[in-house]
């Protein structure tokens, strides 16, 4: 949940300086597909 929270917080950060959307998308992304894991394994 760490990893996914940092992730986040880069992915917006980056997506405030409006470069690299790409990498933004990526970034979020990989953020999702962790709380969802841990999601599926908690429930």
């Amino acid at each position: 949940m760490i990893a996914a929270f940092l992730l986040a917080a880069g992915g917006v950060k980056l997506a405030l300086d409006r470069q690299n959307r790409g990498r933004v998308l990526l970034m979020l992304a990989a953020a999702a597909v962790l709380v969802m894991n841990v999601m599926i394994w908690t429930v």
